[in-house]
């Protein structure tokens, strides 16, 4: 970046801050060598730790930021989910400009009957669909878009999707449960709901906020984001 000209700041052990640009201005961008995404969102991958021949789900998959971000990080067999089949023509884009590879399919995440070929994941990537609170600094709108009564459908639409694609998990998988909200109803509350009314499910770490999961407030160097690392005993 600096033979560029283009002034960067270090974010934690795998981003660097830029000033906002064409993508096709980034050295290194058009041939598969960086890719843009925030560095809050890059938590995701390094949290589930994907593994070499491991088989995993993302679901709720486009754009595909996480999904290929799993691909650089292990030789596995991944599935990238998403409702909307013409936002998978994003994910698409984004593996070939990177070289990777995996499994495309467009369903509803929370009808697993529709789409799932029966053979259980070692690994499920769930980014839900939420209040996106944590990005309103990139997105101020969303102060206004959004109403007290949406934490509410969106909760309740985070735990059916929770109970939905834990039928998928292997017993022993990991499952890392994920939203861009800083809201509890949307993180801590819905994931201790769905503790409740499934027994085989654990925390995979000691406590909820080490080392796998917790909140990420927004600050100067990323998004606020929500993870949380479960285990199928």
């Amino acid at each position: 970046m600096a033979a560029a000209g283009i002034p960067s700041t270090r974010v934690g052990d795998w981003a660097i801050r830029i000033e906002p640009r064409p993508v096709a201005d980034i050295p290194g961008f058009a041939e598969g060598r960086v890719s843009i995404q925030d560095a809050g969102a890059q938590h995701a991958a390094i949290l589930l730790g994907p593994r070499d021949g491991e088989r995993i789900l993302d679901a709720c998959a486009a754009p595909g930021g996480k999904t290929t971000h799993l691909l650089e990080l292990a030789d596995a067999d991944v599935t990238a989910l998403d409702i909307d089949e013409r936002r998978l023509d994003r994910v698409r884009q984004n593996l070939d400009r990177l070289g990777l590879d995996a499994k495309l399919i467009a369903g509803d995440a929370s009808q697993p009957a529709d789409w799932w070929d029966g053979k259980p994941y070692q690994s499920v990537l769930l980014d839900a669909p939420c209040s996106a609170s944590g990005v309103t600094r990139r997105h101020p709108d969303i102060r206004w878009n959004r109403r007290p009564s949406d934490l509410l459908r969106f909760s309740q639409q985070q735990v059916a999707l929770l109970s939905n694609l834990w039928q998928v998990l292997e017993p022993g998988g990991k499952l890392l449960y994920a939203t861009c909200s800083v809201f509890r109803e949307e993180n801590d509350a819905a994931v201790e709901a769905f503790l409740a009314a499934n027994p085989d499910a654990e925390w995979a770490s000691p406590t909820p906020d080490s080392p796998g999961g917790g909140q990420l407030v927004p600050d100067d160097d990323h998004d606020g984001f929500y993870y949380a690392l479960l285990r199928k005993r």
